[in-house]
């Protein structure tokens, strides 16, 4: 490892992907900073990311003149400067695998999350819609998770009995399925999963930030989004998990109101 890294992680506690870089900086245990941009989601500029990211959210990583951003290509980084302890274990079909399972809780996983915060945090759909959306929400996550016990199969993790690369990428969304009452059957293997790395230090304490994190976010999201200047992003997956499941009236109704946003470069007016 080198020696005296000095890194800073701009950042946000409830975001899954920078939940994803601080259990893998922890776990490799390299020092770094954190530190949330000022203006992060409000759709307006940014200015601590105006120089690393041109989509100005978070994750990004600076390594002095070395500024990274999207938890993917972070994550490999770190992998690349930081080898050892390695996070991607194993030949290649079992690092291919691990990046399958990244793949797919950085997008339809994630893009699940999301929409339960949209309906249950920044209340875009009441009654009837968001009763349809949050039994989509449910049956989607049962499917994810069940693909995700295929993959666990018998092991104590996704990497057998040594905690790994497709670990750090699963611990932050399924635990947000945990926290929003979404989570594992109890007793199943999964289940098993998860209170096995959430007691795991690097874990732990991730997951306490995102908790108070949750909190605040809760509380303050209806008032910011729906009734302020708040625009959330409507990344590619996100979107399209609300048109597939019926929630188009809630991007139009988003769209009328100029309280939705999308990823980077912008559309000319």
């Amino acid at each position: 490892m080198s020696s005296n890294p000095n890194l800073l992680l701009w950042d946000h506690p409830t975001s899954s992907y920078a939940q994803k870089i601080r259990i893998a900086l922890r776990e490799k245990q390299i020092p770094f900073t954190s530190q949330r941009p000022a203006g992060l989601g409000a759709g307006g500029p940014v200015p601590d990311l105006a120089d690393t990211n041109p989509r100005l959210e978070v994750p990004c990583l600076e390594d002095g003149d070395v500024k990274i951003f999207d938890s993917t290509i972070i994550l490999a980084y770190l992998e690349d400067k930081f080898p050892s302890p390695p996070l991607l274990l194993g030949d290649p079909a079992g690092r291919a695998n691990a990046r399958m399972i990244e793949e797919v809780c950085d997008t339809a996983y994630e893009a699940t999350n999301w929409a339960f915060s949209e309906i249950a945090w920044s209340k875009r759909a009441t009654g009837e819609l968001a009763e349809k959306l949050t039994a989509q929400v449910k049956y989607q996550t049962g499917i994810i998770q069940a693909w995700l016990s295929e993959k666990l199969g018998g092991g104590e993790y996704f990497h057998g009995r040594t905690f790994g690369y497709a670990d750090v990428c699963v611990a932050p969304v399924l635990n947000r399925s945990v926290y929003y009452g979404f989570g594992p059957e109890e007793g199943t293997a999964l289940w098993r999963w998860h209170g096995r790395v959430r007691v795991r230090e690097s874990v732990r304490v991730t997951f306490g930030e995102m908790e108070e994190g949750a909190r605040v976010m809760a509380a303050t999201m209806k008032g910011v989004f729906m009734e302020g200047s708040g625009r959330r992003q409507y990344r590619d997956h996100r979107l399209e998990w609300m048109v597939k499941s019926g929630g188009i009236e809630v991007v139009l109704e988003g769209l009328r109101r100029g309280n939705v946003r999308f990823n980077w470069p912008p559309a000319m007016l």
